[in-house]
């Protein structure tokens, strides 16, 4: 079970480091002057492919959190509603990965019109999921 955990934490670690570049990248696409097209394509492969490698690394980050509360039974059973807390905490992390992929895709199209201040603010959230995941893994406060 320890084998399970460690790489949990190392893709959830690994997940979120993704999570916390790819709206920077969105910051500088939504500063990008219109006639700067090379500039333009270079952040948007840059964001492909984090894209790409951070949705790689949720793959297992999300299997082996699933392991350890289905099989191994963390998180089961009396007292585990920091559990059902930590699950919603997860599943906002998965929301917001998939907003980041639509935002992309409206960056691609050129349909993006945010301002690089909203997306200054919108890099913020995954900090507080994952703020929030740990301290109920850790606290377990229900």
């Amino acid at each position: 079970m320890l084998w399970f955990k460690s790489f949990h934490i190392i893709f959830v670690a690994s997940w979120f480091a993704g999570l916390f570049y790819l709206p920077r990248i969105f910051v500088n696409l939504a500063m990008v002057e219109p006639q700067s097209l090379a500039e333009r394509d270079r952040l948007l492969l840059m964001a492909r492919k984090l894209l790409r490698f951070t949705t790689v690394l949720a793959v297992p980050a999300l299997a082996l959190g699933l392991s350890l509360w289905l099989y191994y039974g963390i998180g089961l059973g009396p007292g585990s509603g920091w559990m059902h807390a930590k699950l919603t905490v997860v599943v906002l992390a998965v929301a917001y990965h998939v907003a980041c992929a639509r935002m992309l895709r409206q960056f691609e199209a050129g349909a993006m019109d945010r301002s690089h201040v909203w997306f200054r603010w919108f890099n913020e959230l995954p900090v507080l999921l994952l703020v929030a995941a740990v301290l109920l893994v850790v606290f377990k406060p229900f």
